[in-house]
């Protein structure tokens, strides 16, 4: 069910977007109305949630069953003794999966408010508390203690410190004020600490802030799959051209059984910190990060040696992973996109850049997987369509496991070539109305095939190197 607006894009975007999903070959296949309403209908589900929560277990450490006993536990505090189930992916084996209940539409409104920013809106209907620096506005008389409706400023147009805000806000659950206004407002730039507690929100999710931090990663699911689609195996050299935060990097050093080299690539270096602090929390050895511009990771100076530090020889790795950085559409809840048309489309040139190095570093036969988590046409199926004439030592390949949807059309691609690609769309099912009644009525496969068809938008193309010649 929709309780809130469709994602508010500028027009030009809005354009921009419907011209991917209405474009010939799918109104060929479907209709123009039926596009149409598919088109309007992603809009309103990206706004959104997914209907689970989804961790990825750290097997490095500890076992799936033993970790979920301990979520378990840790839920049945959180949510009051409330038995929420929690299912392990029947695919993605080391996949927890966690309901979420909502949306609960019976929560009286208070007088006393808080406005949070769009990005601390969506994380709080994914979970989190409100914490300080997210805060905006609260009600004049607020103090700690108080019971507090909490909305987002999805426009964004709401001044900091205000009084109050009639502009465009979004309910999103009540909560405990943990710090009065004064507190909140009062010039200290090092405010960071928890500021509402949330006890009643619209959508019911675990919070993860510090829990069992060296078992659990929280992922989305489709982000979980994308290691697996790479496969990766004990003693490979393996390179994440775009790492951070490390959540596939750490999964790949699992996988491995963090035996081999994981080389992880990011031109941020708070970013690269993060990874490293990552790998060392999860007790994972074999993974080495670098600060480093992934265009410029292949060596062209056969002469100097870098003595395994970027740049690298050109076919170094036998897998290499590509998650683009990317224009982010498919992420949810997302209520408010404020980009322009320009800097939506400045992803595809720096996506092209990465993908011709990432092929010159791939061993023939090696694999390399491209994903991104967004909804464009162009950042995803286009991308395939443009490397494989582009490379012609390139063969796309069927994924294991298949659990997204088939890829889109629009880009020229045969009906087999999408097939062998993974896209998934927000749109696929209606939106859930999930509570304690349905949950204990529900089928377990009824429930894996909505956390498979209901997750953030995202997009995985897999390839293989063909020999030299």
């Amino acid at each position: 069910m929709s309780i809130f607006p469709k994602i508010s894009l500028r027009p030009e975007v809005e354009n921009y977007l419907k011209e991917g999903f209405v474009n010939k070959e799918i109104v060929t296949a479907l209709g123009k109305q039926e596009a149409e309403r598919k088109f309007e209908t992603l809009l309103k589900h990206l706004s959104h949630p997914p209907s689970f929560t989804t961790v990825r277990v750290n097997t490095h450490l500890a076992s799936v069953q033993h970790v979920k006993n301990l979520l378990f536990d840790e839920l049945q505090k959180q949510f009051n003794g409330l038995s929420v189930p929690i299912l392990q992916h029947p695919d993605l084996q080391d996949v927890l999966l966690i309901p979420v209940i909502g949306p609960r539409k019976n929560i009286k409104k208070q007088q006393c408010e808080a406005i949070v920013g769009a990005q601390c809106g969506n994380a709080v209907l994914r979970g989190a508390h409100v914490y300080a620096p997210g805060i905006v506005s609260a009600s004049k008389f607020m103090k700690a203690g108080d019971v507090i409706s909490v909305y987002s400023d999805i426009k964004g147009k709401c001044k900091k410190g205000a009084r109050e805000f009639d502009g465009t806000k979004v309910f999103l659950g009540n909560g405990i004020s943990e710090l009065s206004r004064k507190e909140i407002f009062n010039g200290l730039p090092e405010l960071k600490g928890m500021a509402i507690r949330m006890t009643e929100p619209v959508y019911l999710s675990p919070s993860f802030d510090n829990v069992l931090p060296r078992y659990l990663f929280l992922q989305n699911l489709p982000s979980a799959l994308v290691t697996h689609v790479l496969n990766p195996q004990p003693g490979e050299k393996i390179l994440d051209l775009c790492a951070a935060p490390g959540g596939k990097t750490t999964h790949i050093a699992a996988l491995m059984h963090d035996q081999g080299e994981v080389i992880a690539l990011d031109k941020i270096f708070s970013k690269v910190e993060k990874i490293k602090q990552n790998a060392l929390l999860l007790g994972l050895n074999s993974i080495r990060a670098f600060c480093f511009d992934g265009t410029k990771a292949v060596k062209l100076d056969m002469v100097e040696d870098t003595e395994g530090e970027p740049p690298f020889l050109p076919e170094s790795f036998d897998r290499i992973l590509l998650d683009a950085p990317c224009s982010g559409m498919g992420q949810r809840p997302n209520m408010a996109c404020t980009w322009s048309l320009k800097e939506l489309a400045s992803y595809q040139p720096l996506q092209r850049k990465l993908f011709t190095a990432a092929v010159q570093l791939l061993k023939p036969e090696g694999v390399l997987v491209y994903s991104t988590c967004t909804i464009t046409l162009a950042e995803n199926e286009e991308q395939v369509a443009w490397a494989l004439t582009k490379f012609p030592c390139l063969q796309l390949q069927p994924q294991e496991p298949q659990i997204g949807g088939e890829g889109m059309r629009g880009a020229g691609l045969s009906c087999e070539q999408l097939k062998q690609l993974q896209r998934f769309d927000p749109s696929a099912v209606p939106l859930p109305d999930t509570d304690m009644d349905s949950l204990r009525e529900a089928r377990r496969e009824d429930m894996l095939r909505l956390a498979n068809k209901d997750s953030i938008g995202f997009f995985i193309a897999k390839f293989v190197k063909c020999k030299s010649t």
